[in-house]
């Protein structure tokens, strides 16, 4: 169930409305607590402050409708860019980026501080009450000095959120361009990774470890679809409270159906009740998430870096970024223990065994998926030589080095293939440079 729980917040943050909603509620419970301090004359202060001039009745309804006009209008607006926006990078950088962009904050935001100032503004609007106009009650009556009724501390603070508005639009209108710019794009996607990687694999460490896996009876996938999140901790628990170990047979990412095995379970009795709350811990979609996933991140530097090499863009230096940050989350990997150790007990037993994960996947993952495209470009071809070579730099493993040198070794072969010429020796030249700090690394 807490996994449930996790994923639900986890997506109610990256949903488009939440914020807006959200700020819709705060918007019309300011205005509501701030019309009552107006009315029952807690706010009386604000008539004595010699730099704030009363406002009468038809200024104050004029100055809230222009407020909360022009906030809806600006809201439409900002909602229209970001969709053009969201469009043109899921089509330029690819499909899976949609979600990075609808989980911008900076967005989000943006639409819900419109959108709360309108909220709020309509609220008080409908308390102003003209000079012809009779009281609602004696307290009404008696909340200002002035004809009519005018909430001043409402309205001053709907003004200090119309100057807020137009710092947030001027702050909009500079973060949506600077938001589709391909290095902010790769940036954003780079810097995730290596936090996610921190995050997964928070242990240095060498050479990848070997595991006795326990054998157990299988539990099957109840319904289709890709495994999002696993509660790890909730996990453990059931595998201390039941005395029993819980092998994994899929990871986050994985496409299961009904028919596969999500785990297995061994040293306890396989009960209905434990089934379920084994299962319960799984949190299956439509689609692949970053969440406990680095090899979707992966995914979106090799797409972004396979569209640049195609030959409808061919725009190699968007590429060679993809290259940079695909090196940097690749040494990030080198040195960190790549296996996942669930061990909650005071004794260190470990209750739960995840799939082991191995370095050479991921550069396989990574540099090997986008190989092909880089060897038909000279400059791309290069600076991938220069990559490894920097990615194998930190790492003190011998067996890691060597999947980075193989690479370079790949993509030299791969090369003589599609180039000739002066561009070939150049990458020869290069490979040359490249094998040879490698060959030196500890």
């Amino acid at each position: 169930m807490t996994a449930q729980i996790r994923w639900f917040w986890a997506r109610l943050n990256a949903n488009y409305w939440f914020y807006p909603a959200l700020f819709s509620i705060i918007g019309a419970a300011l205005a509501l607590a701030l019309i009552y301090l107006d009315r029952n004359g807690f706010a009386a202060w604000v008539n004595d402050l010699s730099w704030i001039t009363p406002a009468r009745p038809d200024g104050a309804s004029n100055m809230l409708t222009v407020i909360a006009g022009s906030m809806i209008a600006v809201a439409s607006t900002v909602f229209s860019i970001t969709i053009v926006a969201v469009s043109y990078a899921s089509g330029t950088y690819g499909p899976r980026l949609l979600t990075n962009f609808m989980e911008d904050k900076g967005n989000q935001l943006s639409l819900a501080t419109f959108i709360g100032t309108f909220v709020y503004s309509i609220t008080v609007l409908r308390t102003i009450r003209g000079e012809d106009e009779s009281a609602a009650s004696a307290a009404d009556a008696a909340s200002t000095a002035l004809p009519g009724f005018v909430p001043q501390l409402s309205l001053l603070v709907a003004y200090a959120l119309m100057a807020l508005s137009i710092a947030v639009l001027v702050y909009f209108l500079n973060h949506v361009p600077s938001g589709i710019r391909i290095n902010n794009v790769l940036k954003g996607i780079g810097q995730r990774l290596i936090e996610g990687i921190e995050e997964t694999y928070p242990d240095p460490g060498g050479e990848d470890d070997g595991q006795d896996r326990p054998q157990g009876k299988a539990i099957l996938a109840h319904r289709p679809g890709y495994v999002q999140l696993i509660e790890f901790t909730e996990l453990a628990a059931i595998g201390a409270k039941e005395d029993c170990d819980i092998i994994l047979r899929v990871r986050t990412g994985d496409f299961v159906h009904p028919g596969m095995a999500l785990l297995q379970v061994s040293g306890c009795d396989d009960t209905d009740a434990i089934r379920q709350a084994l299962l319960d811990n799984f949190t299956l979609g439509a689609s692949r998430t970053p969440e406990q996933d680095p090899q979707f991140l992966i995914d979106e530097l090799v797409e972004i870096g396979l569209r640049a090499l195609s030959p409808g863009i061919n725009d190699p230096f968007t590429a060679i970024t993809a290259l940079h940050w695909l090196g940097a989350a690749t040494s990030e990997l080198g040195c960190r223990r790549l296996t996942k150790l669930i061990c909650p007990d005071d004794d260190g037993s470990c209750r739960v065994h995840p799939l082991p994960d191995d370095f050479a996947h991921y550069v396989a993952r990574g540099f090997g998926a986008i190989r092909s495209a880089v060897a038909t470009n000279p400059i791309a071809a290069k600076v991938m030589l220069d990559t490894l070579r920097n990615a194998a730099a930190p790492i003190r493993d011998l067996k890691r080095i060597a999947i980075l040198h193989r690479e370079g070794v790949l993509l030299r072969d791969q090369a003589r293939l599609s180039l000739g010429g002066p561009d070939l020796a150049e990458v020869e030249e290069r490979f040359t440079s490249f094998n040879r700090a490698v060959s030196s690394s500890p």
